[in-house]
């Protein structure tokens, strides 16, 4: 029977079933696990949690003195869900700090899963439901701040953080396509886990800087594969979550792998992580190349043609923009500036940080334009390469702190 406590009744060997308060504000990415380490007791007492649930029947319960004591010990069958909170709009810079932290978290969660995956651990679903609601409450209070900055990665933790970003993705591409907030989170799971098969294969081929061998690119082509197999063997695990992890890398005109499914053999979820998997993909930095600007991997990847179902590209366009955040752009005005916010009525009037004249070739004072309330436009998008232009993201990411 679940039992609430106070934090300072806790102690080693209790089962934790769930912590009372917001997922941010405890320190681990998963909520159920039996207290085994003292460093871990301490982070939860030094956290902002009061209160936690654990169970009897997998741990160790409260003693009877402590019970008789004149704390509430609160003992139920079931606990209580949590009431959902509405999710209200909220500006990028205010999503962003937040975006930051459960980013963090995020790849946290999908670095343990990995290393479970490897120690023949069966995957647990459940676990990363936490994870997924908060990737998606934060792209629905402001859609570009999370999916932005998971695109930013290193070369060591690109990995992890391409299942973060395509969770993400996945998120916003399925709201867009309308689909109902069950299949919107099991989309968003399907994105954190349609990678688990690279657990499988040696880092020093994940990382390689350089070209792969052919004997090499054939070994990362089995972790779609893998993956699958590990996700029949785990609990929980959706059919969608099986499916885009199986046939994300497959392509409408069948030329894709493992299996060569053509557009109508394809389900509509395959299709979904086929694009998003691509972009984070192509806009994230790799040891073998820099990562396309945003606008510019939009552009290209509608230039393949046979690659992604028209429909699902389409919808995956509008839910980024057309210039997504982080695009460099030249105003009519010969100013440059990188994209900061999606505009609410068209996808051609984003607001813009602009620091750049092209004219007199020298950095400007930053000032944001807002291209819906300005008679300013878009004459297309920029190399920074070309005007000298480094650390472009520092203009749209700013403090994330």
């Amino acid at each position: 029977m679940p039992k609430k406590i106070p934090i300072e009744k806790l102690t080693l060997g209790m089962h934790l079933q769930a912590f009372c308060g917001a997922w941010l504000d405890h320190p681990f990415w998963r909520t159920r696990f039996v207290l085994t380490d003292p460093n871990d007791l301490t982070l939860i007492r030094e956290s902002a949690i009061k209160e936690v649930w654990i169970d009897e029947t997998k741990g160790l319960d409260i003693d009877a003195d402590t019970e008789s004591d004149t704390t509430t010990i609160l003992a139920v069958d079931n606990i209580p869900e949590e009431p959902p909170v509405v999710q209200e709009k909220t500006s990028f810079n205010d999503e962003i700090k937040r975006a930051s932290k459960i980013v963090a978290k995020g790849k946290e969660a999908v670095v343990s899963m990995f290393q479970e995956a490897r120690m023949g651990k069966a995957i647990e679903a459940e676990a990363a439901i936490p994870l997924v609601e908060e990737i998606s409450n934060s792209v629905m209070r402001n859609p570009g701040a999370l999916i932005s900055l998971a695109r930013l990665k290193t070369a060591d933790d690109y990995t992890f953080m391409h299942s973060v970003a395509v969770c993400a993705l996945m998120i916003a591409l399925a709201r867009q396509l309308d689909l109902d907030e069950q299949l919107v989170r099991e989309a968003g799971m399907a994105g954190l886990l349609h990678d688990l098969g690279k657990a499988m294969i040696p880092l020093e081929v994940l990382n390689k800087p350089g070209k792969l061998t052919d004997d090499e690119f054939d070994l990362v082509k089995t972790h779609p594969a893998e993956g699958h197999k590990l996700l029949l063997e785990g609990r929980g695990i959706s059919e969608m979550t099986k499916d885009v992890c199986l046939h994300h890398h497959e392509k409408v005109d069948g030329s894709g792998y493992p299996k060569g499914l053509n557009g109508d053999a394809m389900s509509l979820y395959a299709k979904m992580g086929a694009v998003c998997d691509v972009y984070d993909a192509v806009t994230s930095n790799r040891p073998y190349k820099a990562g396309w600007d945003p606008a510019e991997s939009i552009k290209r990847m509608a230039e393949w043609k046979g690659h992604f179902d028209p429909a699902v590209f389409q919808a995956f366009v509008k839910s980024l923009g057309i210039y997504p955040i982080g695009s460099l752009v030249k105003l009519a005005s010969g100013k440059l500036g990188v994209v900061i916010e999606q505009g609410e009525q068209s996808l051609l009037k984003p607001k813009v940080k602009v620091f750049f004249s092209t004219k007199s070739q020298a950095y400007i004072k930053p000032e944001i334009v807002d291209l819906a309330r300005s008679p300013e436009k878009i004459a297309g998008r920029e190399d920074a390469a070309k005007w000298g232009i480094k650390d472009l993201d520092q203009y749209w990411a700013g403090d994330k702190g």
